[in-house]
């Protein structure tokens, strides 16, 4: 479908007391009276457009003087978050969800079919995920509805940092899927404080009665958003880092964090300032651009990469 002639005949209609004869329709649309009823049918299928035949004029109108085409102009990000929602639809499995989510999932493949991406198109974009880590569908569906429903959860949660299990109470706050891994922003009842768990660390779950703690967004927003990646808190430090030239043409168009500042510098090198709480996943980040970066500071983050290579050389062989 050409989203151009879907566009011009909502211009036309727009707005007219009268119905527009298809002959005129033809001859704005510079195309055939074929094309110009596959268009019809589209608007009225797919886009729900409320097109009415007027049998006198042989033309058409609508009958809701105040209908607009849904949000259908995607910008290359907005197409990325349609396919993305789209595949993570697909692979929440089988379940209670399936019937509620299946008009969504089909308005999104109409959507993309109007964008030239329905049926066998769809299959020629690639989301790849990397270290995607599987869980159970059905604790997905059972932390969401707790999530949505307002209800405390209590869970026995694995932490792979210290390989530890403990059973802890928890409000949920927000799912967030990040780096295709879901985590769950919750209020944690026995440390008093808000807490991230990946749902794969998630051994059982069970729903309380108990009505959730609700936080509010600003909060939330400080203490997730602050820090670097899934690593919240209040980002106490800024790293500053320094590519090379061939590396700067890459990292220059990435973003790292929300409040990252980058320049350049007079021999083409880019430096990148990011504030970060726990350097954790900011250290796996700096070793994948390895040896085309440099931490100029803090010297922690300095001393902790350079821990890094060090026990990596000793691993391989190398002192």
């Amino acid at each position: 479908m050409d989203t151009r002639k879907v566009y011009q005949l909502h211009e036309l209609l727009r707005g007219r007391r009268t119905a527009l004869p298809k002959s005129s329709m033809m001859e704005h649309l510079q195309c055939s009276e074929r094309t110009v009823k596959r268009v019809i049918e589209f608007m009225r299928d797919y886009l729900r457009a409320p097109l009415r035949y007027d049998r006198d004029s042989g033309g058409y109108f609508y009958g809701n003087d105040g209908y607009e085409l849904p949000g259908l102009w995607f910008s290359p990000e907005e197409m990325l978050a349609l396919l993305s929602l789209h595949k993570i639809l697909s692979e929440l499995g089988s379940g209670l969800l399936d019937q509620q989510l299946a008009p969504l999932k089909s308005r999104i493949e109409k959507l993309l079919e109007f964008e030239h991406m329905g049926g066998g198109e769809l299959s020629r974009i690639r989301l790849l995920p990397i270290a995607a880590r599987i869980f159970d569908g059905a604790l997905f569906q059972t932390v969401a509805g707790a999530l949505l429903q307002r209800r405390q959860l209590q869970i026995t949660y694995h932490a792979r940092g210290d390989n530890t299990e403990n059973v802890r109470v928890i409000s949920p706050q927000r799912l967030v899927h990040y780096r295709d891994n879901w985590h769950l922003d919750a209020w944690c009842h026995a440390r008093d404080a808000l807490r991230n768990f990946a749902l794969d660390g998630i051994r059982a779950v069970r729903v309380l009665d108990t009505s959730a703690s609700d936080i509010a967004d600003t909060l939330l927003d400080a203490h997730f958003a602050d820090g670097y990646g899934i690593f919240a808190g209040e980002a106490k430090h800024t790293a500053v880092l320094r590519f090379t030239p061939e590396r700067a043409r890459w990292v220059a168009a990435e973003g790292w964090h929300p409040r990252q500042q980058g320049n350049w510098l007079e021999n083409g090198s880019y430096e990148l300032h990011i504030p970060y709480a726990d350097p954790r996943e900011l250290v796996m980040d700096i070793l994948r651009h390895v040896p085309e970066v440099e931490v100029i500071s803090p010297e922690s983050l300095r001393m902790e990469l350079l821990s890094r290579l060090k026990a990596g050389l000793e691993k391989h062989g190398v002192s």
